[in-house]
């Protein structure tokens, strides 16, 4: 254990190379091209922005199709603010529903109507043909199979307490 210790102290103070600037570039570079256009598929082909996709996802995926606005702001990982603003656009077009809540004075249940399930049914093909196309069909299984180890390491390193979670699950 002592040894990993140190090669993670000597790891923080040694500076960058340039190869390992490369790669942090590259990876920046591809993930906003390919938000760009998994963006572009979303807007041309659905009418729904990437937000939409991912507030009609959460909602998708939620017990009963609803959430409280706070959880759904912490699920998809934005500000309250930009949420709020978000859904009112969403609720104008009909693809969500927002009530006070039953429960909370203070808070908001958001729903997906019927309008918004049918808009996220009828996009989740054409969206997962295009991160298919630009994802997908340029790894090998075994690239595939080094990136999960490599964004699991990395997803580690940025939350240790998942990476214990991880291990443990692991053992059993």
């Amino acid at each position: 254990m002592k040894a990993n210790a140190g090669a993670t102290a000597a790891a923080t103070r040694r500076r960058l190379t340039t190869y390992e600037l490369g790669t942090w570039r590259s990876l920046l570079d591809t993930t906003t091209e390919l938000r760009r256009l998994l963006s572009a598929q979303l807007q041309e082909e659905c009418n729904l922005s990437p937000g939409d996709y991912q507030v009609l996802l959460a909602l998708s995926e939620a017990d009963g199709r609803r959430v409280r606005s706070s959880e759904l702001a912490s699920a998809i990982d934005w500000e309250r603010s930009r949420l709020s603003h978000h859904l009112g656009r969403m609720e104008r077009r009909g693809l969500i529903r927002r009530v006070d809540c039953a429960t909370d004075n203070r808070g908001a249940e958001v729903s997906l109507t019927e309008d918004g399930a049918r808009s996220f049914r009828a996009a989740t093909a054409p969206h997962l043909r295009a991160i298919k196309k630009h994802f997908a069909d340029a790894l090998t299984p075994y690239q595939f199979e080094a990136l999960a180890e490599i964004l699991q390491a990395l997803q580690d390193h940025l939350r240790p307490e998942r990476a214990t979670a991880h291990a443990t699950d692991g053992d059993s």
